[in-house]
């Protein structure tokens, strides 16, 4: 069971136990329970009732960010689609401007400073 509808299910519970446990307190005695009682049944039910929004707010915040990861997903895979590798292009040109003998030689490695001479 998830945390959201744990905390109504106390809420629940507790409002109905004091509610209850009033009434059969004003049919025996003719009185209430004590106040702390009643101040313990309202403070749960209360702070279930604010963790069951929490809860649901984190859900409906997770479902957003879900869908706009997907969405940057697919639009990213759409611009790689539409862009194609424009490098690829630049080596072939290269190449056929300076006949077969030419050769691509990958850059060196960066980051050699000073610090490593």
């Amino acid at each position: 069971m998830t945390l959201k509808w744990m905390a109504v299910v106390i809420a629940t519970v507790s409002v109905t136990l004091g509610v209850t446990g009033n009434v059969v307190t004003l049919a025996v005695n003719g009185g209430q329970l004590p106040l702390l009682v009643n101040l313990l049944a309202l403070t749960t039910a209360g702070t279930a009732v604010v963790l069951a929004v929490v809860a649901e707010l984190h859900d409906r915040l997770n479902d957003r960010i879900s869908a706009l990861a997907d969405f940057l997903v697919s639009r990213l895979k759409e611009i790689e689609e539409r862009s194609g590798d424009r490098n690829t292009g630049f080596v072939e040109g290269y190449l056929l401007s300076h006949g077969q003998e030419a050769a691509v030689v990958p850059f060196g490695r960066r980051g050699r400073g000073a610090a490593e001479r």
